[in-house]
C-alpha cells in the first residue's frame, strides 16, 4: 500500500506562510510599509516567490501592493469589521441551512461535532487560544459542509480579516460559554435536518459575535491588530 508522502512548499507557499504568521503576530503591525526587497531578505528569499506571496495576500485584504511604494500592511477598523461579519454572517447562515437539507450521517457530521468538543475542553481548561483554534475549525467545516464553492471561497478570502481583529480582542472579551452554546445548537439543528432553525441560529451567532467584536475594537480603539 502507497503511503502519502506530504509535498514540500514551493517557495511562494513557504513566503506565503510565513508573511501570514508575521502579519498574524505582529511583527509586520497593521499600518506598516516595507520593500519587497525587505521582506525578501527576512524571508531569506528572492523576490519572485515574495512578489507571488504579496499578490494571494493582497487578494485576502491583509495587504496592499502599492506602485514604486511597497508593500502596506492594512489596519482593520470597526466599519470595516462590521462589513465583514454582515457578509459571513449572511454565508454562513447559507452554509448551515444547505447542510441541514443535506441528510448528513452522524458520521458526515463528526468533524463538526469534534470541534464543540474541543471548545469546551478550551473553556473548561481556559485555554482561549486552543479555543480559537477549535472556533476556527467549526466555522471552517460548516462552510464546508454546506457545499456550494462560491461561499467557501468567498468564506476564505475573508476569514482571514476575522482572525486578525479576533487575535487583538481574544484575551479582553466575554469568556465565550454563549458561542460554544449557540454551535452546538447549530450543529443539533443541521443532524436534526431542521434548515430553519439552523439558518436562524447561526445567523444570530454571528450577529452577535460582531456586536462583541466592533465594541470591542471601538471600546479600545483597535485599529490595528
Amino acid at each position: 500500500m502507497n503511503v502519502g508522502i506530504e509535498k514540500p512548499l514551493s517557495n511562494s507557499q513557504r513566503a506565503v506562510r510565513d508573511l501570514r504568521e508575521m502579519i498574524f503576530s505582529g511583527e509586520l503591525s497593521a499600518g506598516s510599509d516595507h520593500l519587497e526587497s525587505e521582506l525578501a531578505s527576512q524571508l531569506n528569499m528572492s523576490r519572485t516567490p515574495v512578489r507571488e506571496a504579496v499578490l494571494m495576500l493582497e487578494g485576502q485584504g491583509l495587504l496592499e501592493l502599492r506602485p514604486r511604494k511597497g508593500v502596506r500592511i492594512l489596519p482593520l477598523s470597526p466599519s470595516d469589521m462590521a462589513e465583514i461579519y454582515d457578509v459571513l454572517t449572511e454565508l454562513e447562515s447559507l452554509a448551515a441551512q444547505d447542510a441541514a437539507r443535506a441528510n448528513y450521517t452522524d458520521a458526515d457530521l463528526s468533524d463538526l461535532a469534534q470541534a464543540i468538543d474541543d471548545m469546551d475542553v478550551a473553556i473548561a481548561d481556559s485555554d482561549l487560544d486552543a479555543w480559537a483554534l477549535a472556533d476556527d475549525n467549526f466555522h471552517t467545516e460548516l462552510v464546508r459542509l454546506g457545499r456550494n464553492s462560491r461561499v467557501i471561497a468567498i468564506v476564505n478570502m475573508m476569514s482571514d480579516q476575522v482572525r486578525r481583529a479576533r487575535a487583538s480582542t481574544l484575551f479582553i472579551r466575554p469568556l465565550p460559554t454563549k458561542s460554544n452554546a449557540d454551535h452546538r445548537l447549530v450543529y443539533q439543528s443541521i443532524r436534526a435536518g431542521d434548515a430553519e432553525t439552523a439558518r436562524k441560529t447561526h445567523r444570530e451567532h454571528r450577529q452577535h459575535a460582531k456586536t462583541i467584536l466592533v465594541d470591542l475594537l471601538e471600546k479600545h480603539r483597535l485599529r490595528f491588530l
